[in-house]
């Protein structure tokens, strides 16, 4: 079988990636056939060598955007990975109905740190995280199979946590208002069973109430921060700023003026 001919077949079943052992086995080819094909199929800009030995095959349908949606392949590329993953950030918001911003950058949390891939008009940001969550992780489906997202409330406090890669928190403010309407009671308290960052927690209890959410959704941060002490933050965080007067029970330093763009 020819690699066109194995494309074809993948497609019929909703595939849109391959390896190169799973080409090895199914085309019985030499190295040197397989590689000369490959590098034609790349020139036609019908697959993407997306990292080493892993290809994204890019129907008729997407052939104009260069690429195909995260989705299609962030499980098989990662299982081929052997590594943790979701999708995260504005690419989560995403899927929670928060995506007034058409962000063309994917975000993907992983366990271990990968360089950032930019192939085409694709281009995927990583971030990785010490503590792998043990909750807050969704499955959803799309036309290739399950992927993995981060939920609605750790979507909000993963933006809160890296909002100076990211932008600011005014850039996501808007967002952080839709993702709350997502946000529900046993979430925020999967959450609060696991996550380790109480300064997040403090901006992320903060940033609800300033929202007006129902405050049925933010007491038990507070609660959850009361047991132990917490002590003043700032609401956007500068190295060389330190917190000033509070004026609120989450003890967050308010030092820049809140104004979302939606």
């Amino acid at each position: 079988m020819d690699i066109s001919n194995y494309i074809k077949q993948l497609q019929s079943i909703e595939e849109y990636s391959f390896s190169w052992d799973e080409l090895v086995k199914k085309c019985h080819k030499t190295d040197t056939a397989l590689k000369r094909e490959l590098s034609r199929l790349v020139t036609k800009k019908e697959i993407i060598n997306l990292r080493k030995g892993f290809y994204l095959i890019i129907p008729p349908r997407y052939s104009k955007l260069e690429q195909i949606p995260v989705q299609l392949f962030a499980d098989k590329l990662f299982k081929y990975l052997d590594r943790n993953y979701y999708l995260g950030f504005y690419s989560a918001a995403k899927f929670h109905g928060a995506g007034h911003q058409q962000v063309q950058r994917e975000y993907v949390m992983t366990d271990k740190s990968f360089p950032n891939i930019k192939k085409s008009s694709l281009d995927i940001h990583f971030f990785t995280t010490s503590k792998w969550p043990t909750k807050n992780i969704l499955k959803k489906k799309s036309d290739a199979g399950i992927f993995k997202i981060s939920s609605p409330a750790l979507t909000a406090v993963d933006l809160i946590h890296h909002q100076t890669k990211l932008g600011g928190i005014n850039r996501m403010l808007a967002i952080l208002e839709e993702l709350s309407e997502e946000i529900n009671i046993q979430d925020i308290e999967e959450l609060l069973t696991w996550y380790p960052h109480k300064s997040t927690l403090q901006r992320f209890g903060f940033l609800l109430e300033e929202l007006q959410v129902e405050a049925h959704l933010y007491a038990p941060i507070m609660k959850h921060l009361e047991v132990s002490r917490y002590f003043p933050v700032l609401l956007s965080p500068k190295s060389k700023e330190k917190p000033g007067a509070i004026h609120n029970n989450w003890k967050v330093d308010v030092n820049i003026k809140l104004e979302s763009d939606l």
